[in-house]
């Protein structure tokens, strides 16, 4: 009979061991998941994924990032596979990105580095940046939205042959609706007088 917290036999043909002994000879120390949130320990495959976080996470000599969306809101961290996972993670709550942190315009790097990748032949470099507010504000900050926003604008740009992007062409794509949501303006609704 086993003696608690020994380490069950591990089968030498299992494709983890390999994996495991990959990762730390080679000296891996990060190790990022996204989507994280689509993982439910209360299904069969979720509980089998969550077991192999785990797993690894004990014998990969790395930190482990798990990137998502609303993830508390989600089955991630409920049951006892969930309480497992929260049990091995320190939650780090992300906002949009901002425009500014001090001096450094980290929104605006961010669309210069967007607007590099574009392969458009009469777009001049430096417009997208210079409407960095603009965009900040359309987006919320969110860099799905911005790259959503761009990648349209230039499939609209090559569409109508311009292969340029402007502000009065942004102007005219429709975002993702979180994005579109945000940005709307709020009716003004009539007060009612209180008696």
């Amino acid at each position: 009979m086993p003696t608690v917290g020994a380490r069950r036999a591990r089968n030498p043909d299992d494709p983890r061991n390999a994996v495991c002994h990959t990762h730390n000879q080679t000296g891996v120390r990060l190790i990022l998941i996204d989507e994280i949130h689509r993982l439910n320990p209360r299904t069969t495959t979720g509980a089998e994924t969550a077991d192999l976080l785990k797993d690894l996470t004990e014998r990969i000599r790395a930190t482990f990032v798990y990137a998502g969306i609303d993830v508390t809101t989600t089955a991630l961290f409920s049951g006892v596979r969930g309480a497992q996972l929260a049990g091995r993670a320190s939650l780090v709550e992300c906002g949009a990105f901002p425009a500014r942190l001090g001096k450094h315009e980290l929104f605006r790097k961010l669309i210069t580095g967007v607007e590099a990748a574009l392969d458009l032949r009469a777009h001049q470099p430096g417009t997208l940046p210079r409407h960095a507010a603009y965009l900040h504000q359309r987006t919320a900050g969110r860099i799905g939205s911005l790259t959503r926003l761009i990648r349209q604008a230039a499939i609209t740009a090559i569409h109508d042959g311009t292969e340029r992007i402007t502000k009065t062409s942004v102007e005219t794509i429709r975002l993702d609706h979180l994005a579109e949501t945000h940005h709307r303006p709020t009716p003004n609704r009539p007060t009612t007088p209180r008696r």
